[in-house]
């Protein structure tokens, strides 16, 4: 075998993978339809009897800010783990292996193309809030780091999603499994109309546990370049990155992902 063909990530794979991705309309209308069309209405209700401008432009922020944490819920966490559970229980896998391809090839390359694809559903998303939304001028630093939490947030999202396929190998079960995940995400993350601080106890002590939370909660603070309190959120995603990454070593134990 060539060294050409021994290279874990190619461009044709990739390509391959994102055409898989793109052809799949799921992804465009959960992952990038639903999230700029829930932004602007519940923008739209939030504002409607507020007649101050820098509360509305708080409020577009805020909701904006935290609605994009759907992209990566959707498409990769949803999305992704669909498609991989499908290939698992059609024995797609066993199959590219015959020729050659193993399965950590394949999953370096989906890989690549969700980030591609996330990244492109970013760039409509902001495109829409820029066009559409009156949205508060960042600080360089908020920017920065809404990328760089939404990036770890969706990795996690990647891992999670595998693992949940790995382990139950039905499209079925998965897709009843993830989209259980997705709306206890968007539920308790206060996406659904329930605030945090209208939550009972127990399940404001389940969204602490979330970085959807701080996304919808906090991040307007980060946003704008003012002092925070960054403890919290990194709890968040330790205890999310340790629960996706323990599934994905459990799945790994047990099948050959």
């Amino acid at each position: 075998m060539s060294g050409k063909n021994k290279k874990t990530i190619t461009k044709y794979m990739v390509l391959y993978e994102l055409r898989n991705i793109t052809g799949n309309p799921f992804v465009h209308i959960f992952g990038i339809g639903m999230p700029i069309m829930m932004a602007l209405i519940i923008t739209r209700i939030a504002i409607s009897e507020r007649a101050d401008d820098s509360i509305m432009r708080m409020v577009s922020t805020s909701v904006f800010l935290g609605i994009g944490a759907m992209i990566p819920m959707a498409t990769v966490l949803m999305g992704y783990a669909i498609r991989q559970a499908q290939d698992f229980e059609k024995g797609i896998p066993e199959r590219m292996q015959l020729f050659g391809i193993k399965s950590h090839v394949t999953l370096c390359n989906r890989a690549v193309s969700e980030l591609i694809f996330l990244a492109a559903a970013f760039a409509l998303y902001f495109l829409a809030g820029i066009f559409f939304m009156d949205l508060e001028t960042p600080a360089i630093s908020g920017i920065v780091l809404y990328i760089v939490c939404m990036l770890f947030f969706s990795i996690m999202c990647f891992m999670l999603g595998h693992a949940i396929a790995a382990l139950i190998r039905r499209f079925g079960l998965t897709y009843c499994v993830v989209m259980l995940v997705y709306f206890a995400c968007m539920i308790l993350g206060g996406m659904m109309g329930i605030s945090y601080e209208n939550m009972p106890g127990a399940m404001q002590a389940a969204a602490k546990l979330l970085p959807v939370t701080y996304f919808n909660r906090d991040f307007f603070t980060i946003w704008t370049g003012e002092a925070y309190n960054f403890v919290p959120m990194l709890q968040s995603y330790l205890f999310f990155g340790a629960v996706s990454g323990i599934l994905l070593f459990i799945a790994s134990r047990r099948r050959k992902i």
